[in-house]
Order: structure tokens, then sequence, then C-alpha cells
């Protein structure tokens, strides 16, 4: 059975107290598990603490902490503590994030994202293993530490944002779980193929790693209302943050789609790229409508093969009211 998991807009709800009441939410909802993402609003792991602090069952993650800002050693560090916060409950996301926030807000070189994410995670592992750290890299050679406070049990896994063929490779090869964003239902088949093959590189069977897929949802009595804020969404995403997902929607059938979508936005013309999303491509990403139509949307994501969860993920114009209607629409 596909687990339901959800996305909490850490940085754009109006308190932290308003943030852990929708994972308490999530959590009497039935939800298997919160994801917490970090961009440039509040830091993930102190919203965890206070979730972890004020929950019970739930599992709590990082969708996603990126590879640039903190050290493997600490992020490796940063896992141990949080399973510990979480009583067992917590699995750490990592990924390269992109040049955009890499570089105009933690003022870094965005430089080989695939090895550098290969690293953290090969670090990361030695670290909650215990063990003495012992590794000789092209950007990270540690030796002689090991954690002070004793490997966490159990071991947290590790899941990977990946976008292209070889990055979900990569996943497949050094990873628990990959996390799987801005895909439609037909497009994931592909960069499934990939992910089968870096685990068969990696001597490890896919079926042990967990597919975690990201769905755009909004669930109101306002269908129209509710499509609307996916499309911007989903438009946003392709227009406004670079290339990468405008390049990934690219690959998987809509290359003409998808640059002028990404064209009409950074033009200005956003309202035309919205109406292109909402007449090729809403239904292919996104769940939306009224609280019936967005249940049926959904759980067309949760019968893809190897797909193991879908994470319902806000759009971003979405109010606090908008949010806690549609995670009560969408509930398992």
């Amino acid at each position: 059975m596909t687990d339901r998991d959800v996305f909490l807009p850490v940085g754009a709800q109006p308190t932290l107290d308003a943030l852990v009441e929708q994972a308490i939410a999530a959590e009497e909802l039935g939800y298997d598990r919160a994801w917490f993402p970090e961009s440039w609003g509040r830091d993930a792991v102190t919203a965890i603490t206070a979730a972890a602090e004020r929950t019970d069952e739930i599992g709590l993650g990082t969708s996603i902490v990126n590879v640039y800002s903190r050290s493997p050693a600490l992020l490796g560090q940063t896992a141990a503590t949080l399973q510990e916060a979480t009583d067992g409950r917590f699995r750490l996301g990592v990924g390269p994030s992109g040049p955009i926030v890499i570089e105009n807000w933690h003022g870094m070189e965005f430089g080989n994202p695939l090895r550098r994410t290969r690293e953290t995670i090969e670090v990361v592992k030695q670290v909650l293993s215990g063990e003495i750290v012992e590794y000789d890299g092209e950007y990270f050679d540690l030796d002689g530490f090991k954690l002070r406070c004793g490997a966490p049990d159990p071991i947290p896994p590790i899941d990977a944002a990946a976008l292209g063929p070889k990055a979900v490779e990569l996943v497949g090869r050094f990873a628990d779980g990959w996390h799987a964003v801005n895909y439609t239902r037909g497009g994931i088949e592909d960069r499934l193929e990939d992910l089968e093959r870096g685990a068969d590189l990696g001597d490890r069977d896919v079926d042990d790693l967990r597919v975690t897929l990201s769905v755009g949802c909004c669930a109101l009595e306002d269908a129209e209302r509710a499509n609307d804020l996916v499309a911007q969404h989903i438009a946003f995403y392709i227009g406004g943050m670079g290339t990468f997902y405008r390049d990934n929607l690219a690959r998987q059938g809509y290359e003409d789609l998808a640059h002028e979508i990404h064209d009409s936005w950074q033009e200005d013309e956003r309202d035309h790229a919205v109406e292109l999303v909402k007449a090729e491509l809403r239904d292919q990403m996104g769940a939306a409508g009224t609280p019936a139509d967005a249940r049926a949307q959904l759980e067309q994501f949760e019968e893809i093969d190897a797909v193991d969860a879908v994470y319902v993920s806000f759009p971003r114009g979405a109010t606090t009211e908008e949010i806690h209607e549609t995670m009560e629409a969408l509930a398992p």
C-alpha cells in the first residue's frame, strides 16, 4: 500500500507554532510522514525538533537539506541527534538544491553537484555507523574522528532528491530512497529505470529503496481557486527557479511547452505561463479541484508502479486555512 505523506511549507507559515500545529494535525489525520523543506526561510532542523516534542507517531524528515551549506560530518551529527529527538522516526533527505539558492543565498560555488551529493551520502553513512570516519574524496578528506555520542539506533535512512538520469542513478547506487519532484505521471517511468540501473551498479535491491513522489495539491470547495493555485505553483518552478525544473520537464516529452512556460515567466508574461500549465500540464503534475476530484487525482499518482509514497505538497499561494482544508480533504 502506498504511504501518504505531507510536505509542510516551513518558510510560508506565519509562526513556527503554526507550522508545528500542522505537523500535529497531520499526525491526527493519519499521514505517514511529515517532510520539512529548507530553502531561505526557517531552518528544517529546528522545525523538526519542535515538531518532535509535540508529536508521538508520525514520521519526520527533511526534504531537503542541501549538501553545500553544512559539512557532511555536521549533517551526520544532525541526523543522529534528530533520530534521538524523534525517538527513531527520522529520515534524512539531502540534495544539491540549485545554483540560485546555493550561490545567491549561501554564497557558495555550485560545483559538481553529483559528486558532492555522493560524497555527502557516503560520509554521513560513515558518521552514523558510529565507527571512525576514514574518507578520501574529491571534496572531503576526513580522518580520525567518530561520533562522540554513539551511533543512533536504528540508523536513520538517507534519501536524496534528484532530477536527471545520472542523478537518479546515483540515488540508486548510494542512497536509501529517492525524492521525485517536478514529475508528470508518465515522465517518472524513465527515471525509475535509472534508479533500478543505479541499484544494480551498487549491487543493491531496488525494492529496498523508498520512492517518494511529490504532488502539488489543493482541495477546496472553490475548484477554480484550487486549480489556479496549483497551476501557479507549477509555473513558478518551471519558469522562475532556474533551468533545472524546465529541463527536467523537457526530458519528460514536454520540451516545447517547458521552454514556452519558462520564457513566458521570464518575460513577465506570467498569466500566459499559468494558462499553459492549466491547459496542458496541471492534471499531469498535480491534484486539484473539489475535495472529491482532488482525491481521485491523487490516487492516480499512488497507482504508479514502484512509487512507495506520495507527499501532498501545497501551492505557494495557499493560505493557512486553504492548506488545512486540503490536508483534511486528502487525509489517508
